[in-house]
């Protein structure tokens, strides 16, 4: 992202504090009216590591479900017992890994492509790497939840397992995947705050930062009431989409 478009998306932020300074007035004198623009600001920044660390960790994290799914040596459409193994593996060390931990192992790769290892931009390669893995399982377990009997009835009339995958398990499954996706979302909101204690941007940064390490409780009040509100509105956004995707079938 260059430094014009994210000066302009921080003026915007500053313009939506002065907006809630001004709604919120009664409110001044428990807090300060400055501290509201603070908070949009913070409030950006984690919607911008949120939005494009779920799209790096779908991307990398579709396929790996997809292979883990089809390579099961059991049910899968195209059983490689040991590629499945290796995969599994793979996702199970790195689900094992407590966020912070994962972050700090992870700060010379984001240092690599961003060139910072502290800031917003850099906290989404690790929260990106984080997710991939929970977002895979996700997808595998949402795969196999589709009636073996669908599959047949496409294998019977001709399909190709590219087709099959693309064509019938894909959209079977797309309620479960809005659901996966929904948690994964919520995850790396409270990955995002995390990373603040560390170098990170956006909430989290800003309630440890101003809110803990200055004494400020209106700081920290409304950071934390704010990711509460995040956490909702995507909850019911998700849970909305995915109960329209089933009246529809």
């Amino acid at each position: 992202m260059s430094a014009a478009i994210w000066d302009f998306l921080l003026m915007i932020a500053e313009k939506i504090g002065e907006f809630f300074a001004l709604v919120f007035s009664p409110l001044e004198e428990v807090i300060a009216p400055a501290t509201w623009t603070l908070v949009s600001t913070a409030t950006l920044e984690t919607i911008m590591m949120v939005i494009f660390s779920t799209l790096f960790s779908v991307i990398i994290g579709l396929p790996l479900g997809i292979l883990l799914c089809v390579t099961d040596p059991v049910h899968g459409i195209i059983p490689k017992k040991v590629c499945n193994q290796v995969l599994n593996r793979i996702v199970d060390i790195f689900r094992s890994f407590p966020f912070l931990i994962l972050m700090v192992l992870l700060l010379p790769l984001a240092r690599f492509f961003i060139g910072t290892a502290i800031g917003t931009a850099a906290t989404v390669v690790p929260l990106s790497i984080a997710a991939a893995p929970f977002v895979a399982r996700v997808i595998e377990t949402a795969l196999k939840e589709i009636d073996p009997g669908v599959i047949q009835a496409a294998r019977s009339m001709g399909s190709t397992n590219f087709q099959i995958i693309t064509k019938v398990m894909l959209p079977e499954s797309l309620p479960s995947l809005v659901d996966g996706i929904t948690l994964t979302i919520i995850n790396l909101i409270g990955y995002s705050a995390m990373a603040g204690t560390i170098g990170g941007g956006g909430l989290g940064a800003l309630a440890i930062q101003y809110g803990y390490n200055r004494f400020r409780g209106d700081v920290l009040l409304v950071s934390v009431v704010v990711i509460l509100i995040m956490v909702g509105v995507v909850q019911i956004t998700g849970t909305s989409w995915s109960s329209r995707i089933m009246k529809r079938r």
